[in-house]
């Protein structure tokens, strides 16, 4: 830990990598049994990132100023709000207005509050896409940590077809898990003293052994209770909350690591294997197919979109009718985001 201007000491910043539906709740919540660690829902900062640009030059004070308020109503409007913690735009802005300006740096400002209130040395943001601007914050927090975690393409992808925050469709999902550990992989060969990097499916067959190297890593002790989900109340609040994390208060079943087999066709199977598999021999999975499919060009690219947003609307319905509250808390998110880019749009004007 390091010490502020004030002498109050900063928790560790620890960034999970690369990408959403790798296992990462199970990771999170086990490692929340340790009081010395403090990672809450995380604020998935990658979402706001296409606004950040109609800001301008976040050196205007004014600027800045309104950014650091959309970001503390980013938080605001999340999903599953941090316990205890609320946050004045003003005291924010005050407290890093002299520093590196980043909307990144607003995030973790936040973050690293709630983590010395609650008496944490450790501090992780589970905003997995946030790789592709690891080297922006690691400019920030030359101290910073990532935690990356790997999962058989084949399983994620299947994983993300189904899931409301990625596409619908496995050729687009394929490559967003190219694009993610293709940067994961680039950022440990760049800084492999500050990268760990561990396989969903290792913690599957022994959760201990992989939790103590992350404990070991970020400085903090393994504690038994860690390897007993079912006792973590957060755990059974959060399976509550989304058709996505309904298993996350159960223990992790390693015949589940095959299940992608039955919900993939061979053919998707092959277009997975097709452009991951650099990167399935680096991190030691085995194809199933020849892996001969060429790279998707622009046509089918521009039709596998086309498909995910039919898939994207018709998953939309379906979780308004089967889970109304997971449904309005995501929207009410997104709403959120979209008052925000009609409000820049309309100041483009007022800050020229």
């Amino acid at each position: 830990m390091a010490l502020t201007d004030h002498g109050v000491s900063t928790p560790l910043p620890l960034l999970m990598t690369p990408l959403r539906r790798c296992g990462s709740h199970a990771l999170r919540l086990r490692l929340n049994f340790n009081p010395k660690f403090y990672s809450p829902y995380p604020l998935h900062i990658v979402d706001f990132m296409p606004l950040v640009p109609l800001y301008g030059d976040l050196n205007d004070d004014h600027r800045y100023f309104q950014l650091v308020v959309d970001v503390v109503g980013l938080q605001a409007s999340g999903v599953v709000k941090w316990p205890d913690m609320a946050f004045d735009p003003v005291e924010i802005f005050e407290a890093i207005k002299d520093q590196g300006r980043s909307v990144h740096r607003i995030a973790w400002e936040l973050l690293l509050r709630a983590g010395q209130r609650h008496g944490a040395t450790v501090v992780m943001d589970k905003s997995l896409d946030s790789i592709h601007y690891a080297e922006e914050q690691l400019a920030l927090f030359p101290q910073m940590r990532f935690l990356n975690v790997v999962r058989d393409p084949r399983a994620q992808v299947a994983s993300m077809n189904r899931a409301i925050i990625h596409d619908f469709d496995t050729t687009l999902n394929a490559l967003s898990w190219l694009n993610a550990h293709r940067a994961g992989h680039a950022l440990a060969q760049a800084h492999p003293d500050r990268v760990l990097t561990i396989r969903f499916e290792d913690f599957i067959t022994d959760q201990e052994q992989i939790l103590r190297r992350v404990c070991s890593f970020i400085g903090i002790d393994f504690l038994p209770q860690m390897l007993d989900v079912t006792s973590s109340d957060e755990a059974r609040q959060l399976s509550k909350l989304s058709d996505l994390w309904q298993s996350n208060c159960f223990a992790p079943i390693p015949a589940m690591t095959d299940k992608f087999k039955a919900q993939l066709s061979m053919d998707e199977i092959e277009i997975i294997e097709s452009l991951t598999q650099e990167y399935m021999a680096i991190y030691g999975y085995e194809c199933m197919t020849t892996a001969s499919k060429p790279y998707p060009d622009a046509t089918t690219l521009a039709s596998c979109a086309q498909v995910s947003e039919r898939g994207r609307r018709q998953a939309w319905a379906k979780l308004a009718e089967t889970n109304h509250r997971d449904y309005v808390l995501r929207r009410f998110r997104a709403d959120y985001l979209a008052r925000v880019k009609r409000s820049l749009e309309a100041s483009v004007e007022a800050f020229a």
